[in-house]
């Protein structure tokens, strides 16, 4: 199992809050799939993923984002967040 980030581990609980589930952020493999046969989620766990993601980084998932694969794993959810987040303005 791999080792979370610290951007991982605070995506892995909002992941365990938003869907109640009965894990352990820190038991989020963050290269295992999140879906299927990895931590079992369905399409509308993705759907209440995206919403709480919007929520709490003030960006959109879109739903062909699950078919690319940007909701195929913790680290690439988590990698996808930090490369859509707006840049903080220039001085």
């Amino acid at each position: 199992m791999g080792q979370q980030t610290g951007a991982e581990q605070k995506l892995a609980a909002l992941i365990v809050t938003t869907l109640h589930l009965e894990i352990t952020p820190d038991a989020i493999d963050p290269e295992a799939p999140l879906f299927g046969d990895g931590l079992g989620l369905d399409s509308i766990d993705a759907l209440e993923i995206a919403l709480a993601i919007s929520r709490a980084y003030k960006i959109e998932l879109r739903s062909s984002d699950q078919q690319e694969h940007r909701l195929s794993s913790l680290r690439s959810l988590a990698d996808h967040i930090e490369a859509s987040r707006p840049v903080a303005a220039q001085p």
